[in-house]
């Protein structure tokens, strides 16, 4: 089993980093694999709505790792994103990539295990953790939680990995993803996944 750790952060080896790398950790410690793609710093063009990716599954868009970010989590078992807190919400960047990964293209991704972290210098984690989160509940993906918000604080590195309670969420964090992979696989040939119905969509304008 495989999940797929997206860090949102411009900055590859940063506090996100730190907090990613402890959810890997104990996912190895549980037997879980990981793959981590880092999204860049070149920044993210947005959605267009140009509806291409209804026809392909792809976004048009190819200058950028959201079409590779499409085909690890076809293939990963578990979701996890980690984003840096800018302006109390998660960095634009992660917010054009999971747009564009998720638009026309959650099918796939149903049932599959997802969580959010994120990481500030002081405030505005839970309001980013709720926007991430959202990408998931739309996507019938299963929400793991830990033994508080998924959060972790520190300005530089150095001092997320002093947040010894962050890190601890983490690690509590990667332990309940790996008992839900494990449930889920065990679970196999014996219980169905729900059955689905038809999208129904309606506009609330009359």
């Amino acid at each position: 089993m495989n999940v797929l750790l997206l860090n949102g952060s411009p900055h590859e080896n940063g506090c996100t980093r730190v907090a990613l790398d402890a959810i890997a950790d104990e996912l190895k410690e549980q037997g879980i694999d990981s793959t981590m793609l880092h999204i860049g710093k070149e920044g993210i063009k947005g959605c267009t709505a140009c509806m291409g990716c209804a026809k392909t599954g792809y976004c048009v868009i190819k200058d950028d790792k959201v079409n590779e970010g499409i085909d690890l989590l076809k293939d990963a078992d578990g979701f996890i994103v980690g984003t840096p807190v800018y302006f109390a919400g998660p960095n634009a960047s992660v917010c054009g990539f999971l747009d564009r990964m998720f638009f026309h293209k959650a099918g796939p991704y149903a049932f599959k295990p997802a969580a959010a972290i994120s990481s500030s210098r002081r405030c505005g984690n839970s309001a980013a953790f709720d926007r991430l989160n959202k990408y998931f509940t739309i996507a019938q993906m299963p929400i793991v939680s830990s033994n508080y918000w998924n959060t972790i604080h520190g300005n530089k590195a150095e001092e997320a990995q002093q947040d010894v309670e962050g890190l601890q969420i983490m690690r509590v964090l990667g332990r309940n993803m790996a008992w839900l992979l494990k449930c889920i696989d065990a679970a196999k040939g014996t219980v169905p996944f729900p059955e689905q119905e038809a999208k129904i969509k309606m506009s609330f304008i009359r």
